[in-house]
């Protein structure tokens, strides 16, 4: 119901509702009402993000949130899908996001959807009796940003959790019937390419046994105030050409192993837009990759200036 680029960790400006700072959304939820439960990411830490850090997390007062959706109600009528942010909704106690939920499915009878980002570490906070709680009362979506399945890796860029936490982190959405999308972040490893197919392989192993529905695939963009873009500017961290990112993407599909796994590669920071079921269209995306790393072909990429977060 608000602006902003069509894009996972899209930024919206809002001038119709109260929000403090910027807000993100994924590009799925550009036609939902974006309802702000906490201010900020609880964990914060990540060395590639810079979305929340400029906002100090706290949640905000349910009051405060069941006003918002009054404001919703007299300004929309009625709604269909409802994102929760900012960076980690699920960080909030039980019994407030239930109440949240309910307050929401009784102001919003056309309501089908509410979906909203979720941490590792607040989501292994939930007992799996929560989790089937939250379901059950309408959050039917939940983003994780799973980064990549490799242990060395998930340290180095500061994720806060183990590859088995990650693991365990998604499994237990997708077991409380939670519709999954799992993100991960191409380039990482910058210009090694031994690392980079290391890492590839890594994360297909971990969304293969995670299972989510969806496999959401971004690419790595330094970003001014965070630790990768300062590694990037003392010569620490080479970003990798878009052919390696190719490879890397293509490492990936070769070795995952899933069935009716959505593929969505059409973020606005890869410079090779693919979509798909794997593994139905595996042999399709696997090929039109490697039409593009045949000859090198630029034209067929988007430009650096036509990438975007």
């Amino acid at each position: 119901m608000i602006g902003g680029s069509d894009n996972f960790g899209s930024k919206d400006r809002v001038t119709t509702m109260r929000y403090e700072g910027q807000i993100f959304r994924p590009f799925s939820e550009a036609n939902s009402y974006i309802l702000q439960c906490t201010i900020g990411c609880s964990h914060n830490g990540c060395s590639f993000c810079g979305m929340y850090k400029d906002k100090r997390y706290r949640v905000r007062s349910l009051e405060e949130i069941c006003r918002d959706i009054e404001m919703a109600k007299d300004h929309y009528g009625d709604l269909e899908k409802v994102f929760l942010c900012d960076g980690d909704a699920i960080a909030m106690e039980s019994d407030q996001l239930l109440e949240i939920l309910r307050r929401l499915y009784a102001t919003f009878p056309s309501l089908r959807h509410v979906g909203a980002y979720v941490g590792p570490q607040s989501t292994l906070g939930k007992s799996m009796t929560e989790l089937c709680a939250l379901r059950a009362a309408g959050l039917t979506k939940a983003y994780l940003g799973v980064e990549t399945g490799d242990e060395e890796m998930l340290k180095q860029i500061n994720k806060g959790v183990t590859g088995e936490e990650m693991l365990a982190a998604g499994t237990n959405l997708v077991n409380a019937g939670i519709n999954l999308s799992a993100m991960v972040l191409l380039g990482l490893a910058g210009n090694d390419k031994a690392v980079q197919e290391r890492i590839a392989i890594a994360t297909a192993e971990i969304c293969s046994r995670m299972k989510p529905r969806y496999l959401a695939a971004l690419t790595v963009t330094p970003v001014p105030g965070t630790r990768l873009y300062a590694e990037m500017e003392k010569g620490r961290f080479v970003p990798p050409d878009a052919f390696a990112t190719l490879e890397e993407m293509k490492t990936l599909f070769e070795h995952i192993d899933a069935d009716n796994m959505k593929f969505v590669g059409v973020h606005a920071s890869n410079y090779l837009p693919i979509n798909g079921t794997l593994r139905k269209d595996k042999a399709r995306m696997v090929a039109l990759i490697d039409s593009v790393l045949e000859n090198r072909d630029l034209s067929r990429l988007r430009t650096e200036t036509m990438r975007a977060l």
